[in-house]
């Protein structure tokens, strides 16, 4: 990246080809106009004038505008032309239901989206508050906002980076920068060196100069990133939208039909015209057009969707975005994050490898002897943990001690021992500590050697040695090798992972070696690619070539990843064909955590990356993800079930309208019985949420083509249910001797048919969740179970005593539930047959498997179809 690129302050006043973050100090000054001195209080305005304040900047979205977006869509359509229609007709009882569940839909699904934080104003959280800047010849602290390139400031422990800066004078200073780049450890700075805004200064203190503010800098570019991240609808939106358009298709067609009939009746047939005759016809399609509508389809969704993330919060999952439930059940791969969430963040010793010490322990001892006493350090830490008993060092009395400086690489405890006796430890880089030591040629070249040996491993290596003569010659005593070992439920998680279908796949900051080898450990595999060899600052990250993707798709992680790269990595698999999920826990993760199918923030991680992420663990591990999953399968699976119901409902109702008014010229479902057919199918439905159902040994998603043959099918079975009763009870009516035994109306038989859609639609639910016989495990949960017991014992008591439809005989009541029952069986029969029919799909003509299997399918993905088979 030039310097005209990265920086607004350095165009048009430095050489397009600089690089500010490698150029020498001279071309920084020179490109920026600067010096040393900093820059004087009308520079500084004038810049912030020029080329804007240090801050993120975004495209806000009004409140109003996310509600709104929740009444777009063709479910949304078809709802309020069904409300429109409900309004000119004054039909107040239809309009009432049909807006409370409108309403209800769009609010609930708007106050989960506000619950998540946006990710760039987490970012712009994470930007430092103040600063020290040297205006005027004098240092002083100014608002973080108001640094601007060229700016010298003061850095010092504790304090977060404001902007992107070199560093220009002083002795040392140590940068955590994990949450931006990945670096598992504080990286030391020395003069030249670069400095990220947002990474915080854990030792030390030094002056630098800014090269970049605002969007401009490496903070800026990961928050560009996050906005410009997203895929778009979600497969759940993407799969609703096209329930809709089928809905909508098929009710338009049977409007033409229906509205064709009647002034065929009426203009050919009767050759007679009324105005009265308009307000039929438009009865009839609000009729059909209610019908068609699944009204509570969004609402039962969104319920099952938010039980289930209460479900997920007991499993320590938060969700923030109801689609990642659904996106989580169909994941293929799942990137991880290496340090903390596969490993234990925690450095400890290996086996020492002895020089001239004659024990682990006398090396152990020597490198604790030259660590800071209480210091937090890292590596110091997992050297004085290294001790077997470390009131060994209350014995020996620390005269002085030399903090690690990036310059020399080592640190240096002088020390008196339990014998009087004046010592030096120092421990640092193998080579500088080798160089220190004056070895021979054969001893040096063992010693490089067997720190080759620790990298290829993936361990890092830690020089000591020891003087006893004030300096004047140091005694090797080996070399101790460090790692961040896994954690004890890695491997264990990684096999259940397989187990469901899943690949992981490493993404660390660190090192190929490093990541190789915990990723061998684990069951991986070690097949893993340096992010920053193979993605080139040139490329696109969101249109990359093939061949780059089919080498992301082979491999098994990556190491040396920057947050372009781990957008990328998520951006190529998706283009593959793959749902990812990706966790992550840093600033440096929150644009690959929002592109991802379900973006996954691990425990501890920072705003932005919850803010980015749909998924937050509460629980450390990659654990809680795969248990996650199983949940989210479950979910989905009680989803699926719902769809499969409702969509063959909802066909049964629209072609029994249009038969009946075509054979018989009368609907067989007034508006009110439509609306209650809603209302009691769905609301006990509600209940889905706590519905048993197996778990998907693979990953399960939306194919389309098969939900809709399945559903369509069965759909066509249910209007033969249905329209058969009313062939009966067309039959009846015009039957002396039948009506001598029980006298029907017209109107008793369109409650009879009430009662069969509503308890029909119930036993045919009980038919499609189980992809085997109804009688199999699992069995209904008890909620849903007693639900739907209570809602036909209302729906008895209803039609048996006339309750705003008109009242049916006990006799005949009996007899549609024993027609309902012979029925239920049969379809369960016929539901076998075709997923029998389906499973044998592999073995039928290409077209078949293809018009079966769908688009979607990933490769290398299960077989498709998964939710059905």
């Amino acid at each position: 990246m030039n310097a005209a690129d990265q920086n607004p302050a350095a165009q048009g006043s430095a050489d397009s080809s600089n690089d500010l973050e490698k150029a020498s100090l001279d071309q920084v000054y020179a490109g920026l106009s600067t010096s040393p001195k900093g820059l004087s209080s009308a520079d500084a305005k004038q810049r912030i004038e020029q080329y804007g304040r240090n801050e993120l900047v975004e495209e806000e979205i009004s409140d109003l505008q996310r509600f709104l977006r929740f009444f777009t869509g063709p479910i949304a359509y078809m709802i309020e032309a069904a409300a429109l229609l409900s309004l000119l007709m004054g039909h107040w009882a239809d309009l009432t239901i049909i807006l409370v569940l409108l309403f209800y839909n769009a609010i609930s699904g708007f106050w989960q989206e506000r619950k998540a934080s946006d990710a760039l104003a987490a970012l712009k959280a994470g930007m430092a508050p103040k600063a020290t800047a040297l205006r005027d010849g004098d240092f002083g602290t100014i608002d973080a906002a108001e640094v601007v390139p060229g700016d010298v400031l003061r850095i010092k422990l504790g304090e977060v980076v404001p902007a992107d800066v070199r560093f220009i004078d002083g002795d040392y200073i140590s940068i955590d920068q994990a949450a931006l780049t990945g670096e598992s450890l504080p990286v030391s700075k020395k003069i030249g060196d670069e400095g990220y805004s947002g990474s915080i200064a854990k030792k030390g203190e030094m002056s630098a100069v800014v090269i970049a503010t605002g969007n401009n800098t490496f903070f800026g570019r990961t928050a560009s990133l996050v906005a410009s991240a997203g895929k778009g609808a979600s497969h759940s939106q993407q799969a609703t939208t096209q329930i809709g358009d089928f809905l909508i298709l098929t009710s338009v067609a049977l409007c033409v039909l229906l509205v064709g009939f009647q002034l065929y009746q009426d203009l050919v047939v009767q050759a007679e015209w009324q105005w009265a005759d308009i307000a039929d016809i438009a009865r009839t399609v609000l009729v059909l057009l209610i019908a068609s509508i699944p009204v509570a389809m969004p609402t039962v969704i969104t319920v099952t969707n938010s039980l289930g993330a209460q479900a997920l919060a007991r499993k320590k999952a938060i969700v923030s975005r109801l689609e990642a439930i659904e996106e989580l059940a169909g994941v293929d791969i799942l990137c991880s994050d290496k340090t903390g969430t596969l490993t234990k963040n925690t450095l400890t010793l290996g086996d020492p490898i002895l020089f001239a010490a004659k024990s682990g322990d006398e090396i152990i001892l020597a490198g604790a002897l030259a660590s800071e006493k209480g210091s937090e350090d890292a590596i110091d830490k997992a050297v004085s943990g290294g001790l077997k008993d470390s009131k060994v060092l209350d014995g020996y009395a620390i005269g002085k001690f030399v903090p690690f400086d990036p310059v020399t690489k080592r640190t240096e405890g002088q020390v008196t021992d339990p014998d009087g006796k004046a010592l030096r430890c120092t421990k640092g880089a193998p080579q500088v500590i080798i160089d220190l030591c004056k070895l021979d040629a054969e001893t040096a070249a063992k010693a490089t050697g067997t720190v080759s040996d620790l990298a290829a491993k993936g361990l890092r290596a830690l020089g000591v040695a020891q003087s006893t003569d004030d300096g004047a010659s140091w005694s090797f005593l080996g070399i101790l090798s460090m790692l961040d070992p896994p954690r004890d439920d890695s491997k264990e998680t990684i096999e259940h992972a397989k187990e469901h279908g899943l690949q992981v796949k490493m993404v660390t900051g660190d090192d190929v070696a490093i990541g190789s080898q915990i990723s061998g450990q684990l069951g991986m595999g070690t097949h893993l690619i340096a992010a920053a060899d193979m993605f080139t600052k040139d490329m696109d990250m969101s249109h990359l070539p093939e061949p780059i993707t089919a080498n992301v798709e082979r491999a098994d992680g990556f190491g040396r990843v920057f947050p372009e790269h781990k957008y990328a990595i998520v951006h190529a698999l998706q283009d593959r064909g793959h749902v990812v999920a990706m966790t992550g826990d840093g600033v440096n993760d929150a644009p690959a955590l929002k592109q991802a199918d379900c973006g996954i923030a691990v425990s501890g991680a920072t705003d932005a990356a919850r803010a980015a992420a749909a998924l937050i663990l509460t629980a450390p591990g990659l654990s809680t993800v795969i248990d996650a999953i199983d949940e989210s399968r479950r979910i989905f699976e009680r989803i699926i079930n719902y769809v499969l119901f409702r969509v063959a409902m909802t066909l049964d109702i629209m072609f029994v309208v249009v038969l009946a008014t075509v054979f018989f010229g009368f609907s067989p479902l007034t508006p009110v019985m439509i609306v209650l057919v809603a209302l009691l199918d769905d609301i006990p439905i509600m209940t889905i949420a706590y519905d048993k159902t197996r778990l998907p040994k693979d990953p399960v998603r939306w194919h389309m083509r098969r939900l809709l043959f399945v559903s369509g099918f069965m759909g066509l079975m249910a209007v033969a249910q249905t329209f058969g009763l009313l062939l009966l009870g067309m039959a009846w009516l015009n039957n002396a001797q039948w009506q001598a035994w029980i006298p029907l109306t017209q109107d008793q038989v369109q409650t009879a048919v009430f009662l069969q859609i509503v308890a029909g639609g119930h036993l045919l639910y009980f038919v499609m969740r189980s992809r085997s016989t109804i009688f199999a495990p699992p069995l209904p949960s008890a909620p849903i179970f007693w639900a739907i017991v209570g809602t036909q014992v209302f729906a008895v008591l209803m039609v048996g005593f006339g309750w705003f439809v008109p009242a049916l005989p006990w006799p005949v009541i009996g007899l549609v539930w024993v027609y309902m029952l012979v029925w239920m069986v049969g379809l369960d029969l016929i539901k076998l047959a075709l997923y029998s029919r389906l499973l044998r799909a592999t073995d039928r003509p290409r077209w078949y498997r293809s018009f079966l299997k769908g688009r979607h399918a990933a490769r290398g993905a299960a077989e498709a179809g998964r939710a059905y088979a």
